[in-house]
């Protein structure tokens, strides 16, 4: 296997599983539906802890599904614009 394509593999097991839990993909649902959302924001709406949504955040950051922009204290979230294709079709379904 070539290297490249053990890379896009791996790259695709990092999306699929960070797609695979019910909480991040409410997390993608609400930020398609809001320009960016606070991680409190976020807390608050899914009736979690600050340090969980946090957790459930850096997962899909590291999958590329979102990203990040510091305001003044508070960072918010949208969803990443070179994400890829497969979230659009996953928030099309949801």
């Amino acid at each position: 296997m070539k290297s490249a394509d053990k890379s896009e593999i791996l790259k695709t097991e990092r999306v699929l599983r960070a797609l695979g839990n019910r909480r991040r993909l409410a997390i993608l649902q609400m930020l398609n539906q809001h320009d960016s959302l606070s991680v409190g924001s976020i807390a608050e709406r899914l009736h979690l802890s600050f340090a969980a949504t946090s957790r459930h955040l850096r997962v899909l950051a590291g999958a590329d599904l979102i990203e990040s922009e510091q305001q003044s204290t508070t960072v918010n979230y949208a969803l990443s614009k070179q994400r890829p294709s497969i979230l659009d079709t996953v928030l099309k379904n949801i």
